[in-house]
């Protein structure tokens, strides 16, 4: 039988945030949504309430991935599913770049400023941090761990960019560490049927961009 994944990035941040943890990998940035992202975890939320009830729930120890889920739960009520906090689904440890800007890494070295702008990875060259081979040998079995608590329905899955990377690179055979972009708050999906997996949508946020399209009916809406 097949089993729909839906591998989920964080709603936006708050930039100005300066929030860390303490994970296995080492100190790591830790940030709240921000306005935005609130805004965007709320039309996240409209739109998975008007898909099936996912069999299992996952998600990222990271707070923006906890609270982009939480209004969708919310939303359910009691028929929410266990939801399961995986520490080997939160973001690529990057060292002493952790909670700097794209502005401050890039200041001044030239190679790395090319780098970013000829869509090269970039966080494998972090000081102290983790290869994107060591990303993707904790992430792959971490979402293979979670397809297999279900042998039917969707497997939804909230996490971040760089562990979708690793793991759809996986899936696609792309050996590059970071070959897209996934948009804040996108939904990746991928059709998993015994070893066998698909791609079947890449970065859709049409919830985002088209809100209304995932409003209830008229006839749904109550009117006292």
């Amino acid at each position: 039988m097949t089993v729909r994944l839906l591998l989920i990035r964080h709603a936006r941040v708050d930039f100005d945030s300066r929030n860390f943890k303490r994970t296995g990998r080492g100190r790591q940035w830790d940030p709240p949504l921000g306005e935005e992202g609130t805004e965007q975890a709320q039309r996240l939320a409209a739109r998975l309430s008007m898909m099936e009830v996912p069999a299992a729930v996952f998600v990222s120890p990271f707070l923006r991935c906890r609270q982009t889920l939480q209004p969708y739960l919310e939303g359910l009520g009691k028929d929410a599913p266990v939801t399961n906090v995986v520490e080997d689904l939160g973001e690529v440890f990057i060292g002493r770049w952790e909670g700097m800007s794209f502005e401050d890494i890039l200041a001044g070295d030239d190679e790395l400023a090319r780098r970013f702008r000829e869509q090269e990875a970039m966080f494998s060259l972090a000081p102290g941090g983790e290869s994107g081979t060591e990303l993707r040998s904790r992430v792959v079995p971490a979402v293979e761990k979670a397809l297999a608590s279900a042998v039917s329905g969707t497997v939804l899955v909230v996490t971040h960019g760089g562990v979708i990377n690793a793991y759809l690179g996986h899936v696609m055979h792309i050996p590059h560490d970071m070959f897209f972009l996934p948009d804040n708050a996108s939904i990746n999906t991928v059709d998993a049927e015994g070893d066998h997996r698909s791609m079947r949508f890449l970065n859709d946020a049409r919830h985002l961009t088209d809100p209304g399209v995932f409003l209830p009916p008229a006839s749904a809406v109550r009117r006292d």
